[in-house]
Order: C-alpha cells, then structure tokens, then sequence
C-alpha cells in the first residue's frame, strides 16, 4: 500500500508543468503513524523520500497544482483555484486520508455554493457550514471545506477528506 501512496506523489510531478511562478506546491505523503514517507517542498522543489530500504533527497524544477489537477469524481475546485498544500495520509480500512490547501479567485460564499453545486450532483452529501461545506463523499468518508475571505475578492481554502 505504501508504494501506491508513494507514486501518488510523483504523478503530479510528471504531468504537470515545472516552474511556474515563484512558489510551488507542497506536497507530502504520510504514513499510518503521521511519519511523512515523502514530501516535495514547493518553495525549493526538493523532494525527499523515507521509506524501508531508500532515503533520499533531489531537487526538482518546483510545481504549481491548479484547478484542473484536482478531481472529485469529475468534479474540479473551481475555475483560477491555485493548490497551495497537498497532503496524502496513508491508512488501512479506509482510515486514511486527503487535505488540500488552495486559493480561488473569488469570495467564499461564491466557491462554497460553486463546489455544493457540482459535488452534490457526484453524489456528495454536503451541507452549507458558514462559508464552507460539511458531510459525506459518495464514498461515506467526512468531507470538509473551510473558506476563508483573503481580500480583493478571493479565498484561503481548507479541504479535508477522511
């Protein structure tokens, strides 16, 4: 199972397109313990990795996740929406579990309803919260979206699954 959370790592890295603006996205992969088994710091593109067997460090070109790069069952954040933070926890019996960071180009309210939109039609079970969103995945697992107003008409949010 490690090695699958492993290699979610290094997908973004492959397919995404290297040194866009001046800061990246970070990105880490824990084990069931909270020990990170890899992470890639999006400030300096480093990317360490501690598993049985091999440790190591590089330096990569530092990536930057949008929007199109995150899915929810067909379901992207919305439009502009730059990832700031991804953090992948490994864990058995579906105990495991997501947290993405991001900011969108518009007010929360405006990106909370945007997502309550599409999400409920994926067939999330999701309720207005303030100005973010909690329930249910189409897969019973907790789902959390924390928005925040950052000025000039954009938002700092949280998204946790699991």
């Amino acid at each position: 199972m490690r090695r699958l959370y492993v290699s979610l790592l290094f997908l973004p890295l492959v397919t995404t397109a290297c040194g866009k603006g001046d800061g990246g996205t970070s990105i880490s992969v824990k084990d069931e313990g909270g020990r990170a088994v890899a992470s890639a710091d999006g400030n300096s593109g480093q990317v360490k990795l501690d598993v049985p067997g091999f440790e190591g460090k590089i330096t990569l070109p530092k990536i930057k996740l949008d929007a199109s790069n995150f899915d929810l069952n067909g379901v992207h954040l919305y439009p502009g929406s730059q990832i700031n933070g991804f953090n992948l926890r490994a864990g058995e019996n579906n105990k495991g579990g997501v947290r993405v960071t991001f900011t969108s180009p518009a007010e929360p309210a405006t990106v909370r309803d945007w997502l309550a939109e599409r999400l409920n039609k994926a067939e999330f079970k999701l309720r207005s919260d303030g100005t973010g969103l909690v329930g249910k995945t189409d897969e019973n697992q907790d789902f959390r979206l924390q928005l925040r107003p950052t000025g000039d008409h954009q938002s700092l949010g949280e998204l946790v699954i699991g």
